[in-house]
């Protein structure tokens, strides 16, 4: 395969995943807001959170001048000065296709084609509430299709290999952002760990990574902070886990490896990362550092995704 076109299937999946990020955290969003100002809710520090979980707040400060529900659905949502907004993402994704329209199935293309024209729909105008959470809704739905017509239509070559690998990337990075900004921005200082908010917000959270059954079904318990962490970092069976994830990368790295017949930097990083987290207690996690861990997770998954990069796809 050429390298640019392993480097446009690779991006293409990374924006797909990344709108249908942006969006889960929208959504979490507006449920925070919702809530009741004596309950915790109302103070806009939730918005805040999206805003460093999804964006970027220095481009953010460039265009607008007050953090709010406004400012930062625009700027998530809509906004074209913003590279990692659902529309930038669309875009992206949409122009990645194209480039690879061949290497892709009819669903696919359909799948990917069919949101950037119904996106106009939505693109420059002023939604209500209920109209905006339709709209994220229905972003969720394109990343749905986009993943399932991807997994049920295409040949496991290595066209397949480095869609999955953006996917896994991507989704590992996700991830990592949603529980960092809840561990450190999310909760006020003057709330309680444990109490009423921290457990909506823990509720929330699981709810919008889709999460918050399997959470029931893996440890028959309430929502705790310590096992809500370990569902979405070290097991192996939720599909957005930082483990899931990194057994796909090294999945996928090792077939690439063999199907090319060399292995190289991303290989043996990809394959540390895994042997880490296999080797990982969250007791000890949460010990030595939540925060810490996660940032030199993100600081490590950005390696491998530059080590895939240098090794396979177009700088």
């Amino acid at each position: 395969m050429l390298s640019r076109t392993a480097d446009n299937l690779f991006w293409l999946s990374r924006y797909v995943e990344r709108a249908d990020f942006v969006a889960r955290i929208l959504d979490a969003a507006h449920r925070f807001a919702s809530l009741p100002t004596s309950y915790g809710g109302g103070e806009g520090n939730e918005w805040e959170s999206a805003l460093a979980s999804a964006g970027d707040p220095d481009a953010f400060k460039t265009h607008y001048s007050v953090v709010n529900a406004d400012t930062v659905c625009d700027f998530l949502a809509f906004s074209p000065h913003n590279p990692s907004s659902i529309r930038s993402c669309i875009e992206a994704a949409r122009e990645n296709a194209r480039s690879v329209r061949t290497a892709l199935t009819t669903e696919m293309w359909d799948a990917i084609n069919g949101a950037w024209l119904e996106l106009r729909n939505y693109a420059g105008k002023e939604l209500n509430r209920d109209e905006f959470g339709r709209f994220l809704d229905w972003v969720k739905t394109v990343s749905l299709t986009f993943d399932g017509s991807a997994f049920r239509t295409m040949l496991r070559n290595d066209a397949f290999w480095f869609t999955r690998l953006g996917t896994a990337i991507e989704r590992a990075d996700n991830t990592a952002r949603i529980l960092d900004v809840k561990y450190q921005i999310l909760l006020p200082h003057d709330e309680k760990v444990g109490g009423s908010l921290d457990y909506f917000q823990w509720t929330t959270i699981l709810r919008e990574v889709s999460a918050f059954n399997a959470y029931h079904w893996v440890y028959r318990e309430s929502i705790k902070p310590l096992l809500v962490a370990d569902l979405l970092m070290l097991n192996k069976q939720m599909p957005r886990s930082f483990a899931n994830c990194y057994g796909v990368i090294v999945e996928y790295l090792d077939l690439i490896a063999d199907a090319y017949g060399r292995r190289g930097p991303s290989q043996r990083l990809a394959g540390n990362m895994l042997a880490k987290l296999e080797g990982e207690d969250i007791d000890r996690v949460f010990a030595s550092g939540l925060h810490e861990f996660v940032e030199a997770f993100i600081a490590e998954n950005n390696r491998v995704g530059e080590a895939i990069a240098k090794q396979y796809l177009v700088g």
